[in-house]
Order: C-alpha cells, then structure tokens, then sequence
C-alpha cells in the first residue's frame, strides 16, 4: 500500500504502543494542538511532518499505555456497537417512511400517468462563474445550492449571495410554490424535492437546483414534491441518471420526462394531510435517535481524551464524566 503526499504517516518507536498512540491522535487535546500549530494557505488548514513533530504526546510507561489502549478498545467497541444500533434504527425509519408514501400513492383510484412536463414548467439555475464580467447594472441576491435542498425541507443555515446583471436574476427568481429539485450529487438524492414557501425574498438558484412550477390546477407543489421522495421516483432517477465514479446527476428534459400518478386535486390533497402526518411521527422518533448518537459521540471523545491525558484511572474508570454521559 502507497499513499500521497497528503497523507502524513508516523511510524511509532519502540516506547509507544501503536494503539494507545493513535487513541491519543484521535482525542480532543491532540486536536487542540492541531488547531494551534496549523497554518492557513489559500484558505486549506495544512499540517506538515515538521509540524506534526511538535505535538506533545504524553508519555507514560508502556505497560500502562497498553492498560489504556486496552480499556479504550473495550469501552469504545461498546459505544460503537450502540452507535450502529441506533444508526441502523434510523436507516429503518427512512425505508418506514418510503413505505408509507408507497402505500398512500398505491391507493389512489382511477389515476393516470402523466409525463411531467405536461403538467409543470422546469426552470434551469443560473451558472455560478467567477470570472464572469457584469455591466454595472448588476445585484447581489442569495441563491441556494444543492445542500439547501433537502427531502422533504429547506436548509437555510448557510445561505450563499451571489452577483448577477438584473435580466438574469428576473430569469432565475424563485416563486412560491416552486417544488426544489437537485440535478447532482449521490445518485440516492438525484431528483429530491421539496416545497419553496418563498422563505427568502428574491431568492435564485444554482443550475444544480431545478425549479419545477406546476400547473396547480392539475397539481399541487406538495403532492409533487412528496413523489419525488417515493420509492417510484427514487427508481426513475436512479435508473436514468449519469453516473461518474463518485457522483451522479440528472437533467432537466429527465425530470419531465419522469412519469407521475395524477389524481384529481381532492385526493392529491388528501393523500399529503395523511403522510405528513404520518412522516412527523417518524422525524420525532429520528430526532431522539439523532441526539442519542450525538451523545454517544460525545462519550466516545471525553472518554478517550480522559483516558489518554490521565484524567481518569483506567484500572477503576473512577472521575470519568462527560456531559449527556447517562446511558441513552
């Protein structure tokens, strides 16, 4: 095995278990160190071999270095294994959830399928290029990328602002009622959608995130966007979609082509009230997953820096606390 010049490899004497080193490198106060010693070029946090052998590593006697790495591996395996229960619990929860939009679509009587571009207009994004020259009628707007979209909800905790001449920004302004949809990524998220409720005036979007405005006298944004999260519409883009070694993409002539199940307005309606409600019992139940995992991960890092730094006795485990440690 080889590996670039990115990668820093220590080869550990013979006064150092190998696992009690790298629990060290993995514990908060090596990370600490890192913060301090490392330097900023072009915007990248490097850490250099010359750097690297600065760090100060505590240094007790081997035996007892082997007491830790040994306590850390039991009791580490432990948080792990609860970690990849609860982890695999949310996984189930997630294929709950397509199920359940399954069903509700499946029981829907006397539809038919319908092409989507016959029923909505898909509006491309505007192409984010920094060396684009603008005449001086321009204006800064925010715009939202592929990680705003998610299934289901708008995440707007980074919202980015980008400068466009004033034609192109009337040409890519979203509307309420938009339905979201992502044209790249993992291929399990190609076609994504949820609803725009116009959360932010004036708001564009990246070429990346299709925005398709249905026809609403035919369909409504929010039985459309429900669809795109149902099992069906998870096969259409998986199937059609352009794979490349690590991503995946799909196009905008594909989501109209994608056919959809049109009932008339009253069951479209009825059929969103029903999983909705259904859905939030699960996103409460995820939720309380989510913070278990963090919690674990925060026992796993104050259990790990305790133990290498000698905050706590290994041979007891007596003084170890860390916050949110009861047992989940």
């Amino acid at each position: 095995m080889s590996f670039s010049n990115f990668v820093q490899r220590l080869r550990v004497s013979r006064d150092f278990d190998p696992r009690y080193t790298w629990y060290f490198m993995n514990c908060g106060a090596m990370k600490d160190q890192v913060r301090v010693l490392s330097s900023t070029t072009t915007g990248l946090q490097n850490l250099s071999g010359s750097l690297i052998r600065e760090i100060q590593i505590p240094s007790p006697p081997l035996d007892e270095q082997r007491r830790i790495a040994g306590f850390l591996d039991a009791e580490t395996t432990q948080i792990d294994l609860l970690a990849h229960q609860r982890a695999r619990q949310r996984e189930l929860l997630a294929e709950l959830a397509l199920s359940m939009i399954d069903d509700s679509i499946s029981r829907v009587q006397d539809f038919s399928m319908v092409r989507l571009g016959y029923l909505a207009f898909v509006q491309t994004g505007v192409t984010v290029d920094g060396s684009r020259q603008h005449d001086d009628d321009v204006v800064s707007l925010p715009y939202l990328r592929v990680a705003n979209v998610q299934a289901g909800h708008v995440n707007l905790d980074d919202v980015a602002q980008i400068t466009v001449p004033r034609r192109t920004a009337a040409a890519f302004r979203l509307r309420t009622g938009d339905v979201l949809m992502t044209e790249g990524g993992d291929l399990d998220k190609l076609g994504r959608g949820t609803v725009w409720h116009g959360e932010i005036e004036d708001c564009l979007h990246q070429n990346h995130v299709f925005a398709v405005r249905p026809d609403i006298d035919v369909l409504t944004p929010d039985y459309l966007a429900l669809l795109s999260r149902a099992p069906m519409a998870r096969r259409y883009f998986e199937s059609t979609g352009n794979k490349t070694t690590n991503l995946a993409s799909t196009s905008s002539s594909k989501i109209r082509d994608f056919r959809i199940p049109i009932a008339d307005r009253r069951a479209q309606c009825e059929i969103v009230k029903e999983v909705d409600a259904r859905l939030r019992s699960i996103s409460q139940f995820e939720e309380r997953i989510s913070q278990q995992l963090a919690i674990l991960a925060e026992r796993r890092r104050a259990l790990i820096t305790g133990a290498v730094t000698g905050q706590i006795d290994v041979t007891t485990a007596r003084g170890f606390s860390s916050p949110g440690c009861s047992a989940p």
